[in-house]
């Protein structure tokens, strides 16, 4: 009885010892995420606080403050008023919609014509297409940059989105999507006379709705962020995007020495994508988690 209760107590005082490792551990993982979150986090912190600051107090500042007591919204009313960032919003939001829209049917099509038409050489044509992946964007952009200009679309919107209504990269991950949908569903579905179109319209776009909504997330972050081919492609002010117009601002619009309203603008552009990411994250992690997995 004595050696079992003994046993009974080294067992307890291994089990104590091992949950204080255990919450040790944790804390110092916690700790570590909280302050790596902090480092992450602060540059934001900073270009709002920034852009709050009147351009004398910013000036004034011999030592960087990291908080205000006179806040202001004076730069934000200057990034609408003093420039043009109104209508580089606008042109990027025409740009990111009409690029999504027509890459997202074009990536929807070729993605189900490789995960579900059986036609002949289409595992090759795929692996051919899937080689395209390991071209650099760079090499290409002087061939579509001579391209659009022989068409005569330069300075237009036509110009700025053909060249990105398709991703190689989009298709694969779709088509890995698709292909897990059950064969059954495909051939039940044909059995009852229902088209292919049909088909991917009722059953496969619904059941892969988390990959196409983190597709759309991603293409308008490309777009949004989109800079060397609109800046290649356009030198009228009339369709800078916003990536474009934040330099034309810094340049000609505020002036260099104009921090505070320059951060402002910043702010204003990047204000979309945070809330974008925030309204749709669980939607994106479901999403990459499906087309990383098989069934």
């Amino acid at each position: 009885m004595r050696g079992y209760m003994k046993n009974q107590s080294e067992y307890e005082k291994t089990g104590q010892r091992v949950r204080i490792r255990r919450q040790a551990g944790n804390i110092a993982l916690y700790f570590f995420l909280a302050l790596w979150g902090l480092i992450v986090l602060f540059p934001f912190y900073w270009m709002v606080l920034t852009s709050v600051k009147s351009y004398g107090s910013y000036n004034g500042e011999r030592i960087p403050a990291f908080f205000t007591l006179a806040p202001t919204l004076q730069n934000y009313l200057d990034a609408f008023t003093t420039v043009s960032l109104g209508r580089y919003l606008w042109n990027t939001l025409v740009f990111t919609v009409i690029t999504t829209s027509v890459m997202l049917v074009v990536i929807t099509l070729a993605a189900y014509a490789f995960a579900r038409l059986n036609f002949k050489g289409r595992d090759l044509v795929f692996t051919v297409f899937l080689s395209l992946m390991m071209i650099p964007n760079e090499l290409v952009v002087i061939t579509n940059f001579t391209t659009i200009t022989n068409l005569g679309l330069r300075n237009t919107f036509t110009g700025l989105i053909l060249p990105s209504v398709t991703s190689v990269f989009y298709i694969y991950l779709l088509r890995e999507n698709f292909a897990q949908v059950p064969d059954s569903l495909y051939y039940a579905a044909k059995v009852d006379g229902t088209s292919d179109l049909r088909y991917l319209r009722k059953v496969m776009i619904p059941i892969c709705k988390p990959t196409l909504i983190t597709i759309v997330v991603l293409k308008i972050i490309e777009c949004w962020n989109s800079y060397v081919w609109p800046r290649l492609i356009t030198d009228d002010p009339d369709y800078f995007l916003v990536s474009n117009g934040i330099q034309e601002i810094r340049e000609n619009g505020f002036g260099r020495e104009n921090v505070p309203a320059m951060m402002a603008a910043v702010v204003v552009i990047s204000l979309p994508l945070i809330l974008l990411f925030l309204v749709f994250r669980n939607k994106i992690m479901e999403g990459v988690a499906r087309g990383g997995t098989k069934a």
